[in-house]
């Protein structure tokens, strides 16, 4: 007989109850054994839907989490709680791999956290067979998708991998998918729709207060930051698109006397950890960071989340903004809508779809020149692809989708790149990435028409979501602006 989730519940993690849909959920995989799509808001919770349910089953859960720095923060915080938990991935030796592999086969690590990259490795396939896999459970499950806003290839291939484990009882989770994401998650993963069963837990944060403004220029986007952060009491985070941007808002703030932090690509590996655990632990109470800053972060008095540029994405604001106000109190999620913020982004878009013809050019030129490319680095390449802008970025994007695709090994940065495969046939498919590039704009124009929109915010976005049917919030400009004129 199994033991009360509820029980589970207080004795592991607590609570003295479940939140939302949780139990709902908890008590379809453990009893239904029912494959599911959990779509529920970011701090709301998802992560206890496959935890629970990885005590109570006999064999192993394996999770698959995008983020090296992710998976070991959530091993660290489920050990904390006694719930045995581990990670294996590139930053362990080989014998504390095969240590932990060990202690997974034989039940000492209930939960298993790799990255989907794993799976590409043949010490990882041959030994993940020795076990019995209750429950796979996929984190940030939109990644599966191209139309997804943070696709990655081998998340698309979980499919394979989960035949390679016998198909095992299956949970995908995500705060943001679309109607044409959420089919898309099922079908990758190789789910029957009539057998898989979507939880949507809907926006359900009525503490916060969704606002837009229309912004003309920078100079009138500071002093309506430094003002809000001087009413606001408590934990803060500004996002920008640019980092040049995010540094003279650094430079203007400390020549006012406000103490923060910043994060951004630009900063090693080193700061950026110091800079999030600073802010984590209280030390920071305010940061301005780029879209990189945030994953993982679970800090429940954040008072406030200012986009001081336009986000990419209606998914990348969304997600974004949930990490406001964990703790039910009243928190603002401000967006500073500027048209020109728009260009910045359409370039961003354009960098980021690379052509057919630029892919094949460059895997030629790595043919060809591989040797001359390790030496002379990235101005190498630059020259030779036929543009010295520093501002286009499609090298960087086309070097990611090589790597994610499983094309090269190594890197430019460590002059140990090689080619191990041919280029896949969909970076060849000029049809496809045109309509990704066409995609992405569509995106960027949702994000136009939520700051346009004179309807209640959250209606939109839960529209967007393909959810309708959301009560009007009675917390954001709009609600209140239209509740002002009746």
């Amino acid at each position: 007989m199994l033991e009360n989730p509820l029980n589970i519940l207080k004795q592991y993690f607590g609570f003295e109850e479940f939140r939302g849909e949780q139990e709902r959920i908890i008590n379809r995989i453990v009893y239904e054994k029912g494959h599911s799509l959990i779509l529920m808001p970011t701090g709301s919770g998802k992560s206890l839907c496959y935890q629970l349910p990885a005590l109570m089953f006999e064999g192993g859960t394996i999770v698959i989490s995008p983020l090296i720095a992710l998976m070991q923060d959530q091993a660290d915080a489920l050990r904390r709680k006694n719930i045995p938990a581990g990670f294996i991935n590139s930053t362990l030796s080989k014998q504390e791999r095969e240590k932990r592999f060990d202690q997974f086969i034989k039940g000492k690590i209930k939960l298993l956290y790799v990255t989907p990259e794993r799976f590409r490795k043949k010490e990882f396939t041959d030994r993940i067979k020795e076990k019995e896999i209750s429950l796979l459970a996929v984190d940030e499950a939109h990644c599966i998708s191209e139309w997804g806003h943070d696709f990655r290839p081998d998340y698309s291939r979980l499919g394979e991998f989960r035949e390679m484990i016998n198909n095992p009882l299956t949970i995908a989770l995500t705060a943001t998918a679309t109607p044409d994401v959420q089919k898309d998650i099922i079908n990758k993963l190789n789910l029957k729709p009539s057998e898989t069963k979507i939880f949507h837990q809907g926006i359900e944060r009525p503490n916060l207060r969704l606002e837009a403004a229309d912004i003309f220029d920078e100079k009138e986007k500071f002093p309506i930051i430094h003002d809000l952060i001087k009413r606001y009491q408590g934990s803060g985070i500004i996002y920008f698109a640019l980092i040049q941007t995010l540094e003279r808002f650094s430079e203007k703030l400390g020549d006012k006397g406000v103490k923060h932090g910043t994060y951004h690509g630009k900063l090693s590996d080193f700061y950026r950890k110091r800079r999030q655990r600073d802010f984590m632990n209280g030390k920071e109470n305010l940061i301005l960071a780029t879209n990189a800053f945030g994953m993982g972060i679970d800090k429940p008095d954040i008072r406030f989340v200012i986009h001081a540029e336009v986000p990419s994405s209606i998914e990348s604001y969304y997600q974004e903004i949930g990490r406001a106000g964990r703790d039910g109190e009243h928190s603002l999620c401000l967006l500073l809508y500027n048209q020109e913020d728009l260009y910045t982004q359409m370039e961003f878009i354009k960098w980021s779809n690379p052509s057919a013809d630029f892919y094949s050019a460059l895997y030629d030129l790595l043919q060809r020149d591989l040797a001359r490319a390790n030496s002379e680095g990235f101005e190498f390449l630059r020259e030779q692809m036929n543009f010295k802008n520093r501002k286009d970025f499609r090298i960087e994007t086309a070097f990611s989708m090589l790597d994610r695709y499983g094309i090269t090994e190594g890197s430019i940065d460590d002059k140990n790149l090689a080619l191990i495969d041919e280029l896949p046939d969909v970076l060849r498919d000029e049809n496809f990435l045109k309509e990704k590039l066409l995609n992405d704009n569509k995106k960027l124009l949702s994000m136009v028409n939520y700051f346009r929109s004179i309807e209640c915010r959250r209606v939109f976005i839960s529209d967007y979501f393909g959810f309708p049917g959301e009560k009007t919030c009675h917390n954001c400009d709009n609600c209140t602006r239209n509740e002002g004129n009746n």
